[in-house]
């Protein structure tokens, strides 16, 4: 495979039944408005990485955690209790993987799962 290819994650999408509630939702949980707004799908610039909000098309989407997207914070915890404070629930709490690491998920209103990630020891790259 050529990596030269692959650039690395862009984008992480969850699918909502309501977008304009799952935009304000998100907006306040993340601390930042959308950057892109339109009925089909709503942006927001978290850090460099985009996400996505796109409206689901099935009345209930089966969603599942087989794939799970990690936002970096330097304190887990504490957003960790933001996104419950929002109405977010529990899915697995703060907890050590190894090392300084630390992660964390929660579902969404939606059962989207949003994961948390400690990880002082990475450094994204700038392209």
């Amino acid at each position: 495979m050529d990596t030269d290819t692959i650039l690395g994650l862009r984008t992480t999408i969850y699918k909502v039944p309501d977008l304009e509630k799952a935009k304000a939702w998100y907006a306040k949980a993340f601390a930042t408005p959308p950057y892109f707004d339109e009925p089909f799908y709503v942006g927001f610039n978290i850090g460099g990485y985009e996400l996505g909000l796109l409206p689901e098309e099935k009345a209930k989407t089966e969603k599942g955690d087989n794939v799970l997207s990690y936002w970096g914070v330097t304190d887990i915890q504490k957003q960790y209790e933001n996104l419950l404070s929002l109405g977010a629930r529990e899915h697995e709490a703060p907890h050590g993987v190894g090392g300084p690491l630390q992660v964390a998920t929660v579902y969404d209103p939606w059962d989207n799962v949003i994961g948390l990630i400690f990880n002082p020891t990475f450094k994204a790259q700038r392209q």
